[in-house]
């Protein structure tokens, strides 16, 4: 999954974007509203946590600015105002829901998950591309009945690619999506592991699901079963 934090306490964002990234998920994080705002703009987010006390614009106006003008990111509201007022404030502004600080990190990883679910895009339990099943919640996934065992980094790209089937992902859109929009990985480090992905997921079941597309990326697709002499109808594989 991949999450904004909104949060302008230095120590609290590092803490929490660690955990993030402890439990497999990417971080981006940003101290203000407006920084937010033009974040989102361009981002592929799953949800965005966002604090009530930030500087100039606040959280609650925040969200509502997002919800004005259309961005329907699953918004977790963050803060240790813990009145009614405030909570029926927060999801006044368009806030899917309010976590009170200070938390307990399993349940923001609960809240999450569920509030990601409820996003306006479908957002399913599990994804499913083909026999390609993938879960994010439990971080598990399977070929047909076969459990996968996946990294960290592995499942993160896999999950970057299932939620966006058949469609043609550039290399620094998975960076973007698996790494983060501020890491210094590298472009072909994309190239890795995908054969890492491939070697996994693909090639031990006779599939050909994560496809090269030449002078874009990769797409991954529904399942593509390799013919006796090596060949699929997808087309070619550029990393053999």
């Amino acid at each position: 999954m991949r999450a904004l934090l909104v949060e302008d306490e230095a120590k609290l964002a590092r803490l929490v974007a660690r955990g993030l990234t402890e439990h497999g998920h990417v971080a981006d994080v940003v101290g203000s509203g407006e920084e937010a705002l033009a974040v989102v703009a361009d981002g592929a987010y799953d949800v965005v946590l966002l604090d009530v006390r930030l500087p100039g614009m606040d959280g609650f106006e925040t969200c509502r600015r997002l919800r004005t003008a259309r961005v329907w990111t699953p918004v977790v509201m963050l803060t240790a105002r813990t009145a009614v007022a405030d909570r029926i404030a927060g999801l006044d502004a368009g806030a899917d829901d309010y976590v009170a600080k200070p938390f307990a990190f399993d349940e923001l990883l609960a809240r999450m998950r569920a509030v990601a679910r409820r996003g306006e895009v479908p957002r399913p339990t599990v994804l499913t591309v083909g026999d390609l099943r993938l879960d994010p919640a439990s971080r598990r996934a399977w070929r047909a009945h076969q459990e996968v065992t996946l990294s960290a980094r592995e499942f993160a790209l896999l999950e970057a690619f299932m939620r966006r089937p058949g469609r043609a992902l550039t290399r620094d859109e998975l960076l973007e999506h698996a790494w983060g929009w501020d890491s210094d990985v590298a472009s072909n480090v994309v190239d890795v592991y995908v054969r890492y992905l491939r070697e996994k997921i693909d090639r031990p079941y006779g599939r050909h699901s994560i496809e090269t597309v030449r002078g874009t990326g990769y797409r991954i697709t529904a399942d593509r079963a390799t013919s006796e002499d090596g060949q699929t109808q997808a087309v070619a594989d550029g990393d053999g």
